[in-house]
């Protein structure tokens, strides 16, 4: 263990003891830098317990970045070092800098939403990556033994969360999210059991709530995740229509209670029954 590593986890838990506040003639800016080099640590104790906590309290409890520092910070995130490091590869601890690069990202975006700070060419550019991401991600793992959460799938979600809700998201945004999604879904080789579906319906939960796009293009959108029973029978099949199965479950139940979509929820349960191999209706 590195010096520099082991000082800055004793800061860290010095500054979580005291409140997340710093000593006289310390900044924020003073630790960014290895809070950035160290996001994606393979020891969930100082990448998940102290580094997320950390970004969590400066950009959004106390909002101790200028929104200055927060755009340069959201180009930072989405290089090549950080949500694109070593991407396409699997089963190695490279997936922690990456997801970890997200979960900040989204943080900003929610700033953003408050109080907005990021011109369209920026917000343009901040989707592309989430999207790209979404499509290059191959290590889908959720729970790993050796370094904790890595969860991808849902810290990408929660960026689309709040991307989707911004001014600045078209409609043609918004479709190729869901387009993202069933490309999630439709992975080939790696079927969600950590919830990541939940944190995925989250998305199109609030593009339903909040009207962000027509009913029937969402409906158009659920009937087609059950296109994948048309393809030849094959690991890759079953994969879509169980995390499909599983998605659509999972929406169902987010939005059954709402009477006023009694189309939508004939529509889900219709959808679900084709996916379902068991159903004997």
């Amino acid at each position: 263990m590195s010096d520099t590593r082991t000082k800055l986890m004793l800061d860290l838990q010095r500054i979580e003891k005291d409140e997340y506040q710093l000593r006289e003639g310390e900044k924020h800016q003073d630790f960014l830098p290895l809070l950035l080099q160290y996001i994606g640590d393979p020891e969930a104790e100082l990448r998940d317990n102290l580094i997320y906590p950390m970004f969590y309290m400066w950009i959004k409890e106390e909002k101790r970045f200028s929104e200055e520092e927060l755009r340069r910070l959201v180009t930072v995130l989405t290089n090549e070092g950080h949500l694109f490091y070593k991407i396409g590869s699997e089963d190695d601890p490279s997936v922690f800098t990456r997801t970890f690069s997200a979960l900040p990202i989204a943080l900003i975006v929610q700033r953003h939403r408050q109080n907005p700070f990021l011109n369209q060419m920026d917000f343009e550019q901040l989707m592309h990556a989430m999207l790209r991401y979404y499509k290059e991600e191959k290590d889908l793992r959720g729970y790993l033994t050796e370094g904790g959460w890595a969860h991808s799938a849902s810290h990408g979600a929660d960026v689309f969360v709040e991307l989707v809700q911004c001014k600045e998201c078209s409609l043609q945004m918004l479709r190729q999210v869901l387009g993202a999604i069933s490309g999630m879904l439709h992975n080939g080789k790696h079927i969600f059991s950590d919830e990541d579906d939940e944190r995925m319906v989250n998305i199109v939960d609030i593009m339903i709530d909040k009207e962000l796009l027509p009913q029937q293009e969402i409906a158009n959108w659920i009937s087609g995740l059950a296109e994948c029973c048309n393809l030849p029978r094959s690991r890759s099949q079953v994969i879509a229509r169980v995390n499909s199965k599983n998605f659509l479950r999972s929406l169902y139940f987010r939005r059954g209670h709402d009477s006023r979509e009694n189309e939508l929820n004939t529509i889900l349960l219709r959808t679900e029954s084709k996916l379902n191999r068991f159903s004997i209706s």
